[in-house]
């Protein structure tokens, strides 16, 4: 029996020997597997420090993200003193760099620079900051850059984000980016005339510099830009003072929107609607003068009851009255309009009409459709929205009309 037992030895030890090297290879195989993630958390931070002499450093954060809830916080900090160095080109050379490539949904972005420098006549700093975002749902970045140098200093502080969301897209630089002006005679064209249309945008995201110049790089220079009067949870964000600073410094107008209804129906309706904007807009401290426009969508039901109550009650208030949608001949806004004109003319002649019909599609200003807008007869148009949903900087671009630029704020 024993002996019998021993012939088949071999063939035990050759199968335990197959089957735990398996094993080991399975083991070590799975270890260089990455199992997908619902969330991404990702922290990058670069800290440099250097005492005396010249100082040469380079920083680079690179960042390729795929996946969903991304947060995402980067920071750079130089603290370099050369005051040591006698040589009269002695310095810093410092170039920061973050590049982030984030694709998913849901992202929240952190990027701080900060160069605290000390000594050296011939201090060289380069920051640059990249946001290259494909985010479906929301996105918020922060970018800020902070140069403390005490010395002399050349820079070249860049911040720029690209993309679309309705996130508070915040790329302010904390460096002299020049002086604030405020622009009193938007839109004239020269010798003070009129345009007959300039060419602008509306968004429901916050407008940041980067944003404007997300808009600049990719579609054009616009000489407004519409803006809601308040948060609405879920579709659009309010005008901040801090973007009316904005686009008054860089000589844009505004063009003030309300959004908080969704039944454009009775007389009451309208004139409560156009009660709560008023009082908004007056707390906010928009000047008389300003348009306020309805924004009636086209699943919203709508009667000429409610055209009637907003544009009377606006009429005896401070601002002027406007209404916004598409004002095709088959949409129950165009049949509404013609009717509330029929029982008050003055509609027709005083409240403003910014239309979105009919829809060409986005365009940059170069490439713009020649003006064509789509209203009831004898409208007064403010403007024409002829594009919509512009997948990057989250706009929707549009033509304005030249007469319309002095109830805009």
């Amino acid at each position: 029996m024993v002996a019998h037992l021993k012939r088949f030895i071999p063939f035990i030890a050759g199968f335990l020997l197959i089957f735990f090297t398996a094993a080991i290879f399975y083991m070590f195989g799975n270890l260089d597997k990455a199992e997908p993630a619902e969330a991404s958390t990702k922290s990058e931070t670069a800290e440099n420090e250097g005492n005396g002499g010249d100082a040469d450093v380079s920083n680079i954060i690179d960042n390729n993200i795929n996946g969903s809830n991304v947060t995402t916080d980067n920071a750079i900090s130089n603290n370099i003193n050369s005051k040591n160095s006698d040589s009269s080109n002695s310095g810093a050379e410092v170039n920061n760099q973050i590049d982030n490539d984030i694709n998913g949904k849901n992202a929240d972005l952190g990027n701080n620079i900060v160069n605290d420098i000390k000594g050296g006549s011939n201090n060289q700093l380069e920051n640059n900051i990249t946001n290259n975002i494909e985010v479906k749902v929301d996105v918020n970045v922060t970018n800020n850059i902070t140069n403390n140098v005490d010395g002399s200093k050349k820079s070249k502080d860049d911040s720029e984000e690209k993309g679309n969301g309705n996130g508070d897209n915040n790329g302010n630089g904390e460096n002299d980016n020049g002086t604030d002006t405020n622009g009193d005679e938007n839109g004239e064209g020269t010798n003070g005339e009129v345009p007959d249309t300039v060419w602008g945008v509306d968004s429901a995201s916050l407008t940041t510099e980067d944003m404007l110049m997300c808009v600049r790089d990719h579609f054009g220079d616009p000489q407004v830009w519409g803006r809601y009067l308040g948060d609405k949870e879920g579709v659009s964000y309010g005008l901040t003072q801090k973007e009316v600073e904005l686009l008054n410094s860089e000589d844009i107008q505004i063009l003030v929107i309300w959004n908080h209804f969704e039944d454009a129906t009775s007389y009451e309706k309208g004139q409560s609607e156009a009660q709560a904007a008023i009082e908004m807009a007056e707390d906010f401290g928009i000047p008389e003068g300003v348009a306020l426009f309805a924004n009636v969508e086209p699943i919203y039901p709508i009667d000429s009851g409610f055209l009637l109550g907003w544009y009377e009650t606006l009429a005896e208030s401070p601002y002027e009255s406007g209404v916004y949608g598409i004002f095709d001949p088959s949409e129950e806004l165009y049949i509404a309009y013609e009717t509330a004109a029929e029982e008050n003319a003055d509609l027709m002649e005083n409240n403003w009409v910014w239309t979105a019909a009919p829809n060409v599609g986005i365009t940059t200003e170069e490439n713009a459709p020649e003006y064509n807008p789509e209203a009831p007869e004898g409208s007064l148009i403010a403007g024409w929205q002829y594009g919509i949903d512009a997948e990057t900087c989250n706009i929707d671009t549009v033509h304005y009309n030249g007469d319309a630029l002095e109830v805009f704020w």
